[in-house]
């Protein structure tokens, strides 16, 4: 019970009750004080009828023919019904019904004086001694003569007692009923929130295929799915990139330590120059470095992706970087009998991390060359899109790129199958784009098989000038 209490399903049916019986209560008190006055307003039309009757009699017949009138309709009604006084100014009595039943009923001069300073019908309230209430007037019916008339309030009030009891009756039902239904309303719309927390606690790290039902209703709660069941498509995506990634580098790293620890077995087993020991030490100084550039490299692109980079920015001609590159990697080209042209117009000045910058762009040069064949043809030029963005294009010739895969060559450790028996660790494109982003820049690809392939480095620039 203490945890039912905590619910929201039960704050919720609290609230709903509340609100329901507040409501009802409120509208019943209205109706009630409506019933009162509208009751009162009756007694008070009547008893002025009464006196509006004695001032018509007083002047056709003078005021033996009220005395007999207040006789009359005493009788009429009934003597516990009514009563009528007639009084002098002084509030001396001449003449009356009979009055045993009001007994209690005494001329009240404070009621006189109101009636004798402002000329009009005074009303009072008074309770009896047998629990009874009377509505009372005075008011003039002659010059010299006042009426003071009362009519018992007892049949009103057993009516608005009977509508006390109805009322207490009611709201005892529209609790219960208003409990009842808000609990059941509240249990049907928290239902999905129940399959939502359902579906959470059935996922495990090896299962994330399960998903919330979306109705379509488009409410609150259908957002809600949505929003969590492209969590889980995200959450999914992730998992499924680490473990891809894990694979992976547990692959890329397996190679280059199996090759050192062959390389130190065999020369230990093997050895007997200290020339091989001196070629097992290098080979395992460069594997370690490959290693070493391998995860320094993974660290960049992480911290670089939570927006973590440690970049130092500071104005670099762009223009010159790009030549610089190029004429580094021509002689390359040349020894695999490659075509290379760099075709870069005006100088182009930028704010950028130079050796990040280069480093990245000349992942694109050492792709393109590793990917095209003896014969094929690499151009670098740069495309001015407006006066702050500029393209910088490495085409090639080589075996191209699926469609399917133009997203993914830029995941970490992704290398498509046709560039698995290539050299490389697949985090090259990976550095470029996280780089290129940080820049406030980025790198895309348009490829088909076949075809070549043609990277766009895009750049903002701060300065520009024709050569």
């Amino acid at each position: 019970m203490p945890d039912l209490f905590r619910t929201i399903r039960f704050r919720l049916t609290l609230w709903f009750t509340g609100i329901f019986s507040v409501s009802a209560a409120v509208a019943f008190i209205l109706f009630y004080y409506l019933a009162v006055q509208t009751l009162q307003d009756q007694i008070d039309q009547e008893l002025l009828d009464k006196a509006a009757q004695f001032s018509s009699v007083i002047r056709q017949s003078g005021m033996r023919g009220a005395r007999n009138l207040a006789v009359i309709e005493s009788k009429a009604a009934g003597e516990k019904m009514i009563f009528f006084r007639l009084l002098y100014p002084t509030g001396e009595v001449f003449a009356s019904s009979h009055m045993s039943y009001w007994k209690d009923i005494q001329v009240d001069h404070a009621m006189l004086d109101r009636l004798m300073e402002n000329k009009s019908p005074v009303f009072d309230t008074r309770m009896m001694d047998n629990a009874n209430k009377a509505r009372i007037l005075y008011t003039f019916v002659a010059r010299n003569a006042i009426l003071q008339t009362g009519i018992t309030m007892e049949s009103q009030s057993r009516l608005l007692s009977a509508f006390k009891r109805v009322f207490m009756v009611a709201m005892g039902f529209i609790v219960g009923f208003s409990a009842l239904s808000g609990w059941f309303l509240v249990q049907k719309a928290l239902s999905r929130v129940d399959t939502i927390t359902r579906t959470a606690n059935s996922i495990t790290g090896s299962s994330l295929q399960k998903r919330v039902p979306v109705t379509g209703s488009k409410d609150e709660l259908d957002h809600l799915a949505g929003t969590f069941n492209r969590m889980l498509d995200r959450i999914e995506s992730l998992v499924s990139g680490i473990r891809e990634m894990g694979d992976n580098m547990a692959h890329d790293l397996k190679s280059p330590v199996t090759r050192i620890r062959g390389t130190a077995e065999m020369t230990l087993l093997q050895g007997e120059s200290l020339e091989e020991f001196h070629t097992m030490a290098a080979s395992t100084i460069e594997e370690s470095d490959r290693l070493l550039d391998m995860i320094n490299t993974m660290l960049v692109i992480s911290r670089t992706r939570a927006g973590e980079g440690d970049f130092h920015f500071e104005p670099l001609d762009l223009t010159r970087m790009i030549q610089a590159a190029c004429d580094l990697f021509t002689p390359v080209a040349e020894d695999k009998h490659i075509a290379f042209f760099c075709h870069v117009p005006g100088r182009f000045e930028v704010m950028a991390d130079v050796n990040m910058l280069q480093r990245a762009f000349s992942n694109l040069l050492d792709n393109a060359i590793k990917y095209t064949d003896p014969g094929g043809q690499i151009t670098v030029e740069t495309i001015r899109k407006n006066d702050q963005v500029l393209d910088i294009q490495v085409t090639d010739t080589g075996p191209g790129i699926s469609l399917q895969f133009h997203e993914r060559i830029f995941e970490r450790f992704f290398r498509a199958e046709s560039s698995r028996t290539s050299p490389g660790s697949g985090l090259g494109l990976s550095f470029a784009r996280a780089v290129a982003r940080e820049h406030d820049g980025d790198i895309q690809v348009q490829s088909s098989p076949g075809n070549g392939a043609c990277f766009t480095l895009t750049l903002p620039y701060c300065n520009f000038q024709v050569m």
